[in-house]
């Protein structure tokens, strides 16, 4: 059971770090240092966004932006570390 705790906890961290990604290329595109015309710069967001939209578009729903800032990513990794404590806890006994 550890060898499956491991593996569910490896791909909850690859998760969160796509998430910081998909987050610092949307602050580089609106700092202009990214051009979205680039069409592998076009590529890369559409591919996180199609990573990250399944699990932060419900999350957008019920969390609004708060003073214009999308606080859905900080709460989306937070209930990835919540369960991949409960992956520990209930799979490495």
């Amino acid at each position: 059971m550890f060898v499956v705790a491991q593996t569910i906890s490896t791909l909850i961290g690859l998760y969160m770090f796509v998430i910081i990604l998909q987050v610092a290329v949307s602050w580089l595109i609106v700092f202009k240092v990214l051009n979205t015309d680039n069409p592998q710069a076009k590529n890369l967001v559409n591919l996180l966004k199609r990573a990250t939209d399944p699990v932060m578009v419900p999350v957008q729903k019920y969390v609004p932006p708060i003073g214009g800032i999308d606080i859905t990513p900080i709460i989306v990794i937070i209930g990835l570390q919540i369960l991949d404590t409960l992956v520990w806890r209930l799979l490495s006994f």
